[in-house]
Order: C-alpha cells, then structure tokens, then sequence
C-alpha cells in the first residue's frame, strides 16, 4: 500500500494512458487483472474549457475507482479552469495527472506535452496552480528531456516537488526518442529514493522480468503498464501477485486469451455500437493472439472483421486450432511495438 497524497493505492500496477485505447470500457476490462490506478486519455484543456463533447465523453465515467484525468496544456489558468471542469463534470476522479512528457509534434507544436520540460520552472508554476485550486492530488507525468542534449529531469522534478506535486511518473526516454529504442534505466537508477513524492516508472513493460527490474533498479512504487498490456491483461496480474507475494505465475495459453478477447469485444461494443467498435477493435484483437504459434496469418485476417459474428467465429477457429498453446511473451514482445 503507497499514498498519492492521501489517495491510498493498493498494488503496483499502474494503468497507462494511451490515445484511442485505454477508454472506459478497456480500464473496466483491465481492472479485475491487478490494476491498481487508472488514468483517462490524454484530455486537451481546451477541451474543457469550452465543453466539447467528445471531450466530456473522456472525462465521464463510473465506478472504477481510483481513476485520475490526464490533461494537456502550456496554460496554469487554463489547466486549472480544466481541471475544475473536469472535476465539476465528474466528481469520481481520484487526482488530476498533467502530461508534460507526449513526444507528438501535433500536441508539442501547442506548447503542451514534452515541450514543457524546456521551461522547468513553468512545470512548477502548472502544479502549484493546480494544488492552489483542486482538492484532489496533482501528478505529473515526464520525460527525461527534449533531447540528449538537454537531460534535465532532475531540475524538473525539483520543481515539481517544491510544487507540491503528489507523485510523478518517469518515462526514461527524450522526446526526440519518441518509443524507439531502450529506456534509460541506467540515467534514473535509484532516483525514487531520491525522491520526496512516490515515483511511478513506465517504459518498455512487456514481461514481469521488465516490470522487476523496473521497480529495483529505480525504486518506483508503481510500474506503468501500457502498451505491453494490449491483448496481454495478464501481465498485470503477474506482476500484481509478484509483488504481492513473489509468486511467478505462468503464460495464459491461446483459449483463455480468446476468451479475455471475448469479453473485452462485447464491452467495447457496447461503449461504442458495432461499426466503431470493429474500428477500434482492429488494433485492440491481433494483440490478443501475438507471440503465439504461427499467429502471423492470423492477425492478418483479424485485421478484416466487421462484425461481432465473424470475429467470434475467427476466434473459435483460432481456439479449437491451438487453444492449448501458451502465449510466448518474448515474441509478443518484439511484435507489439507500434
């Protein structure tokens, strides 16, 4: 059990925030495999200020508690009027996460996302805004730098704390890496000892063994699961009961995957209707089946479904063909980098 400020956080597993992916309904769906804190898509402050629907749509939801809003912008008094909209739309947010770490040129070119971390001092002055006006935690999420010239996320995270900020989340690369290559875990060894807030580290979490040495070489409390986490759910309940009591518990074989797939499919669709959720449904499914036997084929032919029918039925041909086979995480590893 860790805090963020007085939000207590039962388990290791942190949820991370990805565009187009982790909406209400796949948050639901990850939540009984370890997850211990949540974050919604990235929200433009914008956004919120002038009540955008599709905005509102990213910051509703219920139950799945703890869940927190992850906002982007350059402004202090814009993040704050959105947060308190945030807030007032959807009293159920845990914390309030700023993104001062998305590599996007298009969320970059605003003056928000990893942009921010040029100006350390203006990274302090979002966060003392923000604790100055919400009642609820306030994170942040970052980068090592703009690039390998400019490595400051000490100085940042110097500001941050001073700041008030209650946690912050370290991803191990600069921007101008974007997610090619390895982390650096080697820059940030040992820095959440360092540290007077919790840390929680993301980056390149595909197996528990990365997760592990994440966690040891750092000393995070939590560990971010985000793209390694699509079509593998259990990740985070291999890595929840590891730290809950050293148990390493196997791969899931091909059947169970094509039943998590199964019920991931029906909430999906019921959040969004049939012809959108086949759209989104066709980066979410091939991911279910990567890294085992001869799945290339496959995931070429998921990539085509259009209805809930012919999905469950390319399913069960994938079931009845090879639902004995257990998943082989180390080439999913290498497949599902996008």
């Amino acid at each position: 059990m860790w805090k963020i400020g007085g939000l207590e956080i039962d388990g290791r597993v942190v949820l991370g925030p990805m565009s187009g992916y982790t909406t209400p309904a796949y948050r639901d769906f990850m939540k009984p495999f370890g997850v211990a804190l949540s974050y919604t898509e990235m929200v433009s402050d914008m956004g919120c200020i002038f009540g955008m629907k599709t905005t509102r749509e990213f910051i509703e939801f219920g139950d799945n508690h703890p869940t927190g809003v992850q906002l982007f912008g350059s402004s202090p008094e814009n993040l704050v009027k959105a947060a308190e909209y945030a807030l007032k739309v959807n009293p159920r947010i845990a914390f309030v996460d700023i993104n001062m770490g998305c590599p996007v040129h298009k969320v970059n070119r605003t003056g928000a996302g990893c942009v921010l971390m040029k100006e350390p001092k203006k990274c302090g002055d979002i966060v003392r805004a923000l604790k100055a006006s919400v009642d609820v935690p306030v994170t942040a999420k970052i980068r090592l730098g703009w690039s390998s010239g400019t490595v400051n996320f000490r100085n940042v995270i110097s500001e941050l704390e001073s700041a008030g900020a209650d946690a912050i989340c370290i991803h191990p690369r600069t921007r101008e890496e974007q997610y090619g290559g390895k982390p650096h875990y080697d820059l940030v060894e040992g820095i959440g000892k360092e540290m007077s807030v919790p840390l929680i580290i993301s980056g390149n979490i595909y197996l528990l063994d990365d997760a592990i040495e994440a966690v040891r070489s750092t000393r995070a409390e939590g560990v971010m699961v985000a793209r390694g986490g699509i079509g593998n759910p259990f990740l985070c309940t291999q890595i929840d009961r590891y730290f809950r009591t050293g148990e390493r518990l196997p791969n899931p074989n091909v059947h169970q995957q094509v039943v998590w797939c199964k019920q991931l499919s029906d909430a999906v669709i019921e959040e969004l209707g049939t012809d959108a959720a086949m759209r989104r449904l066709r980066s979410y499914v091939p991911h279910f089946i990567a890294g085992c036997y001869r799945s290339r084929e496959s995931r070429n032919r998921l990539t085509q479904i259009d209805s809930r029918e012919s999905l469950f039925e390319l399913l069960d041909e994938i079931d009845s063909r090879m639902g004995s086979r257990v998943i082989n995480n180390d080439g999913r590893r290498e497949e599902s980098e996008f």
